[in-house]
């Protein structure tokens, strides 16, 4: 049952089971996620710095930095503090999301907190320029990133964690069909305050009703000719237990 945020508890999950599982998963790779809206490419500070400072700064685009640990930057050459690094970081590993509908890189995602051995692996360091936000590109990144985790390397686990306080990434990970398992009270310090983190997950056993909910809300005939959407991903995934 969810409560009045949407996040739900999951039903009595298994405790001390044989895992039917062979580690260790593999470890993603740097490579290219192409989808129809987006394409998830690896971070890269020469084609992707100039569009993300761009989809990330001016007219109040800086909100999405938010409740990230960073940023945001005073110039373009400041952003390479942020860009350089993280382009050449296994874990977390970086990807640019491309937005089909304009051409350009407009947001960013990971992988991190990857444990091959217990087939454990994070989505985070997730933001989405003003242009991106609320787009159906955003959602098939997202769901790129977990198909690929769940479909093609094996994984068991997939985590979802943001700052308490952020009420839009509390409900993007429901809408994406994690289940909230609770808060972890003075978890970090970010940017000289505390964070308590709430934590998210889906579990491989959850992920093919969940990937057949995201294939029937991609589909082409989900959308009207103006791409307003049919019914929504939570209609297309279908009751909850």
């Amino acid at each position: 049952m969810a409560d009045q945020t949407g996040e739900r508890a999951r039903d009595t999950p298994p405790s001390g089971d044989e895992v039917a599982f062979v580690p260790p998963a593999p470890i993603p790779g740097r490579r290219p996620h192409p989808g129809r809206f987006a394409t998830l490419e690896p971070l890269d500070r020469d084609r992707h710095g100039d569009e993300l400072y761009a989809a990330s700064h001016g007219n109040g685009a800086e909100r999405v930095w938010d409740y990230l640990f960073t940023g945001p930057y005073p110039d373009r050459a400041a952003f390479d503090g942020y860009v350089i690094p993280n382009a050449a970081s296994g874990d977390p590993l970086f990807f640019a999301i491309r937005d089909h509908a304009t051409g350009r890189a407009a947001g960013v995602a990971s992988y991190l907190n990857i444990v091959p051995a217990h087939g454990s692996i994070e989505i985070g360091h997730i933001w989405f320029g003003p242009v991106l936000q609320q787009t159906t590109a955003a959602t098939e990144a997202l769901f790129l990133l977990l198909r690929h985790a769940f479909d093609d390397l094996g994984y068991r686990r997939m985590e979802w964690k943001c700052n308490a306080l952020n009420a839009a990434s509390r409900r993007a990970a429901v809408r994406l069909g994690f289940t909230f398992e609770g808060i972890f009270y003075q978890h970090m310090v970010a940017k000289g305050r505390n964070r308590d983190t709430a934590w998210f997950s889906i579990l491989n056993r959850e992920w093919p009703r969940l990937r057949d909910g995201f294939d029937a809300w991609l589909d082409p005939a989900n959308f009207d000719p103006e791409g307003r959407q049919r019914r929504s991903l939570a209609e297309s995934f279908g009751p909850l237990r």
